[in-house]
């Protein structure tokens, strides 16, 4: 089975200026389409990676065993899940969520701003993440196409720091790019749900 696109859970001028429709019809229709397409033919030239989810490739050519292969499924999986964490319009987090974040970060601002410096502060193109390790909210960042799900962490949230993500609405104002998106646009809803550990798979797709 062919990995596919998958279809955005919202329209594309739902964030107004924000994040534009133009952007979504670049960063989603071509820059993540092509990840889809170039894991495709690898994976179909390959009978021994047939019938394998993105998980799974991820995990066998994680660590240079196959890095044209992991740059294409690690930004499947990326850009899945980051879709998935965005939302047209943001609310505050709850119950256990809002715990987790006092307890780590004494608020949601103070998560925010360790988020957007980990974005902000990230030296070329790449991810920034919030992950749920031991019990506890962690922020990380990632280079190019590395995930969190290659290194063992239960991802909750991840945002696109590669320069197409935002440089046509923001230039080369990667600041002001993490600075809406993380205060205005961040599904705290889908947050709270990947608190069962199950993160990885919502933006999984069987081989």
């Amino acid at each position: 089975m062919a990995f596919t696109l998958p279809d955005l859970p919202y329209a594309k001028d739902a964030f107004g200026k924000d994040m534009s429709a133009e952007t979504f019809d670049y960063h989603h229709g071509k820059h993540h389409n092509a990840y889809v397409t170039k894991a495709n033919e690898l994976v179909g030239a390959d009978a021994s990676l047939q019938g394998k989810s993105l998980l799974e490739l991820i995990q066998l050519s994680k660590g240079g065993a196959k890095p044209g292969l992991f740059n294409q499924v690690g930004q499947i999986w990326n850009h899945s899940f980051f879709w998935l964490g965005l939302s047209p319009e943001t609310q505050e987090p709850t119950g256990k969520l809002a715990d987790l974040i006092k307890e780590g970060f004494g608020s949601t601002e103070g998560l925010v701003e360790k988020l957007k410096a980990a974005a902000v502060g990230h030296f070329g193109s790449g991810w920034a993440a919030l992950n749920l390790v031991n019990g506890k909210l962690e922020v990380a960042s990632y280079h190019d196409a590395d995930t969190p799900v290659a290194h063992g962490a239960a991802p909750l949230f991840i945002l696109d720091v590669w320069e197409h993500a935002y440089y046509i609405d923001y230039r080369n104002a990667r600041p002001g790019y993490a600075d809406t998106i993380l205060g205005k646009h961040v599904n705290w809803a889908f947050v709270a749900e990947n608190l069962d550990g199950k993160g990885a798979e919502r933006a999984n797709q069987p081989g």
